[in-house]
């Protein structure tokens, strides 16, 4: 026992200092181990919610194809920032995404699968009690389920009850029995989710109300995942080069300007005039842009990962797109150790807190005890951030941001040429 608790005080240590995902923490202080499983499920880990579902339910159907060419198929990379402000608790939350269509789970399922050949079922039931049972029925037939919770109502997060409806990320349903359902959410074991709670978080994403995705039984030759990676990265290149300001590359350029602006009302430096919410925000940066948040991070790396395998399947030269990548994931990560570094204690207790919850729930399938701690801190934190130089943060984050955005844009370019 003392041995296994040493063991996850390394792991936990890890993710917290470098911002590492538990699966590469893991590997760095214990030798890799046979899958685990839950009876006639394996778990495969995985680092993004989207491509690690669809990756997983495959593999256990017998499909080898691996997580970074499922995110490939999807179109890979996206970018987006939006700043929200919310009256009703005066709280402020930053969202980034870096998934192509990020804001849209079910095209980005529907899209991906489609280039894979991989039949599906899409249930859009909005009753509650006929939700749970279609889901009953399908579990009960051997038939796992990509379904959709939010983080408060699944509870295991430890969400306090102000992000009631702030949305979630798709998991595994795999089996069930009489009280609960067996969840796989990238971890080593299954998270038990009672039914009702399950059945009340997948009723509360209102854009995707009760949404789940059963896959048909596929076989991807070597044909079909050429097709794919093809059309992901001609997808990439595309979605990349748009003119958005809140979906695409120039969402960055955007938030490198709101990050210095001292007119415009929705600028860090108005919205953060009296430092509330600062920290949260902050904290909301390193989550999002490292791998140890609840989304899997930046995913530059993972992007590299497909760019390299697609090199040796199509044949095109990739190999030092897939460095670049490499180096701009590794800017993100600059970015986030910027944002909310380690040597300020109330920060390094705030990553070591989230830490602890990502490692225990995927080892141990259960919440850790520090979720409390989490937003008890955070609550004080975003009252009087621990800052000194505000301006001075800002004024590094834009430029960081500027560096990337250029940087990024380059790299798109180069991928168009190759692929058109």
């Amino acid at each position: 026992m003392t041995g296994k608790k040493q063991l996850k005080s390394r792991i936990r240590a890890r993710m917290a200092k470098t911002g590492e995902s538990y699966t590469a923490a893991r590997l760095h202080v214990v030798e890799r181990t046979e899958l685990p499983s839950d009876g006639a499920w394996t778990f495969h880990g995985g680092r993004h919610p989207n491509s690690a579902t669809i990756a997983g339910v495959l593999a256990n159907q017998g499909v080898t194809i691996s997580e970074p060419m499922v995110f490939l198929a999807g179109g890979g990379l996206g970018a987006g920032y939006i700043l929200w402000e919310f009256k009703h608790d005066d709280s402020r939350h930053l969202v980034l995404g870096f998934r192509n269509q990020w804001q849209y789970h079910d095209r980005w399922m529907a899209k991906t699968l489609g280039r894979l050949g991989v039949a599906f079922t899409a249930h859009t039931t909005s009753g509650a009690k006929g939700a749970a049972k279609l889901l009953a029925g399908e579990l009960d037939a051997g038939r796992p389920c990509i379904v959709l919770p939010d983080r408060h109502h699944v509870g295991y997060w430890g969400f306090p009850a102000h992000m009631d409806g702030y949305g979630g990320h798709p998991v595994v349903v795999y089996r069930r029995d009489e009280t609960h359902v067996f969840v796989d959410d990238r971890g080593t074991v299954p998270i038990r989710v009672p039914h009702a709670r399950m059945d009340a978080a997948r009723a509360r994403v209102s854009s995707y109300e009760n949404i789940a995705h059963v896959l048909e039984p596929a076989r991807i030759d070597s044909g079909r995942l050429a097709e794919a990676a093809l059309a992901g990265l001609r997808d990439a290149a595309a979605h990349l080069s748009a003119t958005s300001g809140s979906f695409s590359l120039p969402a960055w350029r955007k938030w490198s300007r709101m990050l210095v602006d001292t007119r415009n009302a929705k600028a860090w430096p108005k919205v953060f005039a009296d430092g509330r919410g600062l920290a949260g925000a902050l904290l909301s940066l390193w989550e999002g842009a490292e791998p140890v948040g609840m989304d899997g991070g930046n995913l530059r790396d993972l992007f590299a990962d497909a760019l390299d395998e697609a090199a040796g399947l199509l044949g095109l030269p990739l190999g030092g797109l897939a460095g670049e990548f490499r180096r701009i994931h590794g800017l993100w990560h600059a970015l986030a150790e910027t944002a909310f570094p380690f040597d300020v204690p109330e920060f390094a207790r705030m990553r070591e807190l989230t830490a602890g919850i990502r490692e225990s729930l995927l080892s141990e399938g259960v919440p850790a005890d520090g979720g409390t701690e989490l937003w008890a801190l955070r609550a004080e934190v975003d009252r009087i951030p621990p800052i000194k130089d505000v301006e001075a943060l800002f004024a590094d984050l834009s430029g960081r941001i500027t560096e990337i955005y250029r940087a990024e844009t380059e790299a798109v370019a180069a991928l168009r040429e190759i692929v058109s």
